[in-house]
């Protein structure tokens, strides 16, 4: 017996002197990866979207300004020490996730730093090596139905385009209301999520109203469990936006997704990498996803109205009576989503250009010709980071629910692991 117990102990002990060099190993090579990322920011202003590293590093890829073959060389070296340092299959989940994710999101800066050397990718390639996903094809048959069903619920004279634009003018946020509304849709979702997930002493966000940009919404994570979250206001802001992008940018989307991943890898765990943001890669679709999902775990369709009903639209001086109907026409827009990904496809494929792609999302996405034109610019900035909003939501939706277990928890343990979406089609299978 005392022998078994002997050998017992040294076995175990051998195992933790294993584990601790693992985790020394991989912790080398996530300092290279993040180094990597930063170098390939000085070449694309848009590609790191956050960092909460060392200061001393982001001052090195300012002065080193390392050219793009270099970048490309060093990491094709990181990547054959990554997969010499896979972790054992006695290894826990977490360190396997871990070796996953650094693996794919490198492979995913060597395709950013390809295209940026003047590689040509199209759309569905672009989006497997850059995202770990393909979104579906769709043709113009497959939105009729949707078009027939909103013909028909908004009658009258024109294009459905026409009336659906002319229908939604009466769910305009005044300019003067954006404040107030987008304050209590804050406090609502902050207040939901904090009943169910626990966040840190100190974390906020500031919200800030700006113009001139491609997107709608945007959250700038600043470390310290800090967010800046700024609001675009070049086009009219419909009352349901004030709880989507509440919810999406702030609770319990990426202002908490990037808090999670602060407290739980960063600082706990010490895993380095998620110091930094790469905004074109994998984890781009988890954190898209995980926002638009979070919608509505944070708000059930029926909750969501008749929250609106009784404090959004009176606060955006609407009539309350009104949401339940403005919600039925909303539900099956929501059904013509994939037609943005299929306008993109399409631009980026060079099969039309940009008008024709404008044309298609006013047509078929039935976005108004400001709103159309607007997210073609977006096209022409993110490519093919698109499908991240819709399939990224669609995967995280199937992998949550199949899970079988509170949708809360299930989306807390998401957001704080290093999941890659591939393996979110893989689980949620099982």
């Amino acid at each position: 017996m005392r022998n078994s117990v002997v050998v017992a102990a040294v076995l175990t002990a051998s195992m933790l002197v294993t584990a601790r060099a693992q985790d020394v190993r991989m912790n080398q090579l996530a300092e290279r990866y993040v180094r990597l990322v930063l170098a390939v920011g000085q070449h694309d202003a848009d590609y790191v979207d956050a960092y909460d590293g060392p200061p001393e590093w982001r001052t090195d890829a300012e002065t080193q300004k390392r050219p793009l073959a270099e970048i490309a060389t060093r990491a094709s070296m990181l990547a054959r020490d990554i997969a010499a340092a896979k972790p054992p299959v006695s290894a826990d989940e977490m360190t396997q996730l871990r070796h996953q994710y650094l693996a794919r999101q490198l492979e995913s800066l060597r395709t950013r730093v390809s295209m940026l050397m003047g590689t040509k990718l199209k759309f569905d390639e672009e989006s497997k090596q850059l995202y770990d996903a393909v979104a579906p094809t769709h043709t113009e048959a497959d939105f009729a139905k949707v078009l027939a069903q909103l013909d028909r619920m908004l009658p009258g004279p024109g294009a459905v385009i026409d009336r659906y634009d002319e229908f939604r003018t009466g769910f305009i946020i005044p300019k003067d209301r954006l404040d107030p509304v987008f304050t209590a849709a804050i406090d609502a979702c902050r207040s939901r999520t904090l009943e169910h997930i626990t966040l840190p002493p100190g974390e906020s966000f500031t919200v800030e109203y700006v113009t001139n940009k491609s997107w709608s919404g945007y959250n700038w994570y600043q470390g310290n469990y800090r967010s800046l979250i700024q609001v675009n206001t070049d086009l009219p802001i419909y009352v349901d936006r004030a709880i989507d992008l509440a919810c999406h940018e702030g609770y319990p989307g990426h202002h908490v997704y990037n808090v999670l991943l602060e407290k739980n890898l960063l600082r706990d765990r010490g895993w380095i990498e998620f110091s930094v943001y790469p905004l074109f890669s994998p984890q781009s679709l988890i954190a898209e996803g995980t926002a638009n999902y979070g919608i509505e775990v944070a708000f059930p369709r029926a909750d969501r109205v008749e929250f609106e009903r009784r404090v959004l639209f009176p606060a955006a001086q609407l009539e309350p009576e009104t949401a339940a109907r403005y919600y039925e026409v909303l539900d099956l827009v929501d059904q013509l989503s994939y037609a943005g990904n299929e306008a993109a496809r399409r631009y980026l494929n060079g099969e039309i250009n940009a008008k024709q792609a404008a044309d298609w999302l006013e047509k078929y996405g039935l976005y108004s010709r400001p709103r159309a034109e607007q997210r073609v610019r977006f096209i022409d900035q993110y490519r093919s980071y698109v499908i991240n909003y819709n399939l990224g939501k669609d995967m995280v939706k199937a992998y949550i629910e199949s899970r079988g277990a509170d949708r809360w928890q299930a989306f807390a343990r998401l957001i704080s692991s290093p999941r890659l979406p591939s393996s979110l089609v893989t689980n949620a299978r099982r």
